[in-house]
């Protein structure tokens, strides 16, 4: 396997990302020129004033943007690590064996039996979430997969981290396995070959400097 082939791959992924960041930003910010300001109001009732208010608001809006392609990028270079190594495998939807609701589970890179599940990041705090998960992780389960879970940043409020602890119980009471952090780096460089976190840090220092 290339690394330079592979590294170069991932820098165009970055490219289109970047760019399309860059555009939905400016689209938003010439949309808000023309939005109804007329909270600043209760903006200027808390001490906020109009430029910053103008500001929160611009930033709250571009931000969710920048966490959607943050996001979004960094799990697209993850499968296209394990897609490189794995070249049969790839995302898969199952019928959900237990049930009709949902009828079909996505799973993000399902190699052999590896299912694979990638997040950037989840900073849920919603109990719900773990109801959704554990039929999830039930549902790859009984198909006769095991449920892999690789999460590359922690979240960092306490509620969120109590989630993650009990999602990471639940994988390992399926015979799953859960990574987060370094580990979940470890673990891709490990099953993949590729070492993505020093890809990524490569291509973050070409473009600061």
């Amino acid at each position: 396997m290339n690394h330079h082939e592979v590294a170069a791959r991932i820098a165009l992924l970055a490219d289109t990302y970047s760019n399309k960041l860059r555009q939905q930003i400016q689209v938003r910010k010439s949309e808000m020129r023309s939005d109804d300001t007329s909270h600043y109001l209760l903006y200027q009732i808390l001490g906020i004033g109009n430029d910053e208010g103008r500001l929160i608001d611009e930033y709250q809006n571009t931000g969710r943007f920048l966490y959607k392609y943050a996001g979004s990028f960094l799990e697209e270079a993850a499968r296209l690590c394990l897609a490189e190594a794995y070249p049969d495998g790839g995302k898969m939807r199952i019928a959900n064996p237990l049930g009709t609701r949902p009828k079909m589970y996505e799973i993000d890179f399902l190699n052999d039996r590896d299912a694979v599940e990638i997040k950037w990041r989840d900073a849920t705090t919603d109990g719900d979430h773990i109801t959704k998960e554990h039929a999830k992780v039930q549902a790859i389960k009984a198909c006769g997969f095991k449920p892999i879970r690789i999460m590359f940043y922690y979240p960092q409020r306490e509620q969120a981290i109590r989630i993650q602890q009990t999602l990471e119980t639940l994988y390992a009471g399926v015979g799953g396995e859960y990574f987060d952090r370094e580990n979940a780096w470890r673990f891709l460089h490990d099953y993949s070959g590729i070492d993505l976190k020093s890809i990524l840090i490569d291509i973050a220092r070409r473009r600061t400097v």
